[in-house]
């Protein structure tokens, strides 16, 4: 897996190469702002970009951006210190694969990156918890079989691991996540699973005693 390390701080940069490049199935390049990520991923195309937020002039939100309008097929990662929700809900709406927390451990994160990679979104449960339930009419839309699959997308399933669990093939799963998104206007596996658990949250909240 290709994988692009992003952050203006030398030592946490170089802490992380050295740590994630000791696995043998990790191939790992680094930048130091969100310019030079942008200028990487046009020379050698990453699998997935492991992306700091806070740097100076061109940051991890605005990277992001760039980086999926030029290259869409790249997974993005969000890793940071800062966990308030407005960076939260701008590196989703950037188009952000998943977002973890610099506390995370390397062992953690190692696994995070592949499991994204494999087109699981990644939310940490930290980052969940900032996240303020909202409206959205259009998640009571889905048929129970779209309620099902959206669920197994919040859980960080796969397609093929959501095909076993519901006995279906992989191109019904696809063709009904595409379905699903457009339901919900949302425009990755990420924001899917952020919606269904904004749901859950609420469901919870109105049936507390």
């Amino acid at each position: 897996m290709k994988l692009l390390i992003v952050d203006d701080d030398e030592l946490i940069l170089q802490s992380l190469k050295m740590s994630l490049g000791r696995n043998e199935d990790f191939e790992v390049e680094t930048a130091g702002d969100g310019a030079a990520a942008v200028e990487a991923c046009a020379r050698n195309v990453p699998d997935v970009v492991l992306m700091d937020i806070q740097m100076p002039g061109t940051d991890g939100i605005a990277a992001t951006r760039l980086i999926k309008s030029r290259f869409p097929s790249v997974k993005i990662m969000m890793l940071t210190t800062f966990d308030d929700k407005e960076n939260i809900r701008q590196a989703l709406a950037a188009g952000a694969d998943g977002y973890l927390l610099k506390t995370d451990k390397i062992r953690q994160i190692g696994e995070k990156l592949r499991l994204l990679a494999m087109g699981a979104g990644i939310l940490d449960a930290d980052v969940l918890q900032k996240l303020t339930p909202r409206e959205n009419p259009a998640l009571e839309s889905l048929t129970p079989r779209e309620k099902d699959i959206a669920r197994l997308v919040a859980q960080g399933f796969a397609n093929k691991k959501i095909a076993e669990t519901l006995f279906l093939s992989e191109g019904t799963v696809r063709n009904n996540i595409v379905v699903i998104m457009e339901k919900l206007g949302v425009e990755n596996r990420t924001q899917l699973g952020l919606a269904y658990f904004e749901r859950e949250s609420r469901v919870q909240n109105n049936t507390s005693p």
